[in-house]
């Protein structure tokens, strides 16, 4: 089939958006009204991809390297990026795609393309296609992150320490309860874990977070733990067609020594499988680029009957993609 790669308007928002909601392999990340939030925090170049008869098939967000001028990600702002898809770019057409981002690419003078692969698990039908692209142009993977996830459909026991703590959490009476209302009340908690543990901040504000629920009500959920009228614990998920996501988690020391946490990510875990996703995904534990497992975390995580989940990374030398061999 005839695809056509051009860069992204303003007007294709409305197509663009649709198309990810009935993509193979996009989430609602990947949506115009979700990148909307970063205002104008990164210069897009995003590319769309049309057919014959001018339909749109294919959605690639990007954006130039915040540090570097010669390098374009897809995308800066998100977990993953990459090339979005409803079945059109299968094969030899997705090889033909990527080709020509890259020319595309190289005729704004960039060097380097960073493309961060959506991992399998948030495929709705196995989209692998852009990889075997990748290596084809003479992609090399700069980095790897390490993600734990439970497969719901098979989940692994839990540890007998997370059972534990789930009495220890039902004996204190925390009572597990979510909403939008919570959002403030969480981030005061989230914030304060990561100043006295990281020294950092959220990657959103409060104000970014709650208007992204706002925009996002069914996708972006608050659960939290709470004792008398105190949250002691929570999560903020992020739901999509296949996985439930952990964007933050946190707790007060209180919360720690009661198991808060594990019976906010229990119920979590329960209401993911209620609402028909197959995997829930804690997110990662690396630091550095993935050089740094933080291994104490990834037991936890792994902990609740999780399995590991690679996280792939990779740079395309521009000046070297005058063709796939």
């Amino acid at each position: 089939m005839s695809a056509a790669v051009r860069r992204y308007r303003e007007q294709d928002a409305e197509a663009w958006d649709k198309l990810t909601a009935e993509s193979w392999n996009g989430t609602f990340l990947h949506e115009r009204r979700f990148l909307a939030y970063h205002g104008d925090r990164f210069q897009d170049v995003s590319f769309v991809v049309e057919d014959d008869r001018g339909r749109v098939i294919g959605a690639f967000p990007a954006a130039l390297h915040p540090g570097r001028t010669d390098t374009v990600i897809s995308h800066p702002g998100l977990t993953y990026g990459g090339v979005v898809h409803k079945g059109e770019l299968r094969g030899a057409v997705m090889l033909d795609v990527l080709q020509d981002i890259c020319e595309l690419y190289r005729g704004m003078n960039l060097r380097y393309l960073r493309y961060k692969a959506v991992p399998y698990i948030y495929h709705a039908v196995p989209s692998g296609e852009d990889l075997y692209a990748l290596f084809r142009l003479g992609a090399v993977r700069y980095r790897c992150d390490l993600s734990a996830a439970i497969d719901l459909d098979c989940r692994q026991k839990p540890s007998n320490l997370r059972i534990r703590d789930l009495r220890k959490a039902q004996r204190a009476g925390v009572d597990i309860t979510f909403g939008p209302e919570y959002l403030e009340p969480f981030w005061a908690v989230l914030e304060a874990n990561l100043r006295t543990k990281h020294g950092t901040r959220p990657v959103h504000t409060l104000e970014e977070i709650t208007h992204l629920q706002s925009r996002f009500p069914e996708q972006i959920r608050c659960v939290v733990g709470v004792v008398g009228n105190r949250v002691v614990a929570g999560v903020v998920l992020f739901q999509t067609y296949r996985v439930t996501h952990v964007q933050y988690s946190a707790s007060t020391a209180e919360g720690n020594s009661i198991g808060a946490s594990t019976a906010v990510i229990d119920y979590a875990v329960g209401k993911s499988m209620d609402l028909g996703a197959r995997y829930f995904d804690f997110g990662v534990s690396n630091e550095q680029e993935g050089r740094i497992l933080n291994e104490g975390l990834y037991r936890f995580k792994t902990s609740f009957g999780a399995g590991g989940v690679a996280q792939e990374f990779y740079e395309v030398e521009l000046n070297t993609t005058t063709g796939a061999t």
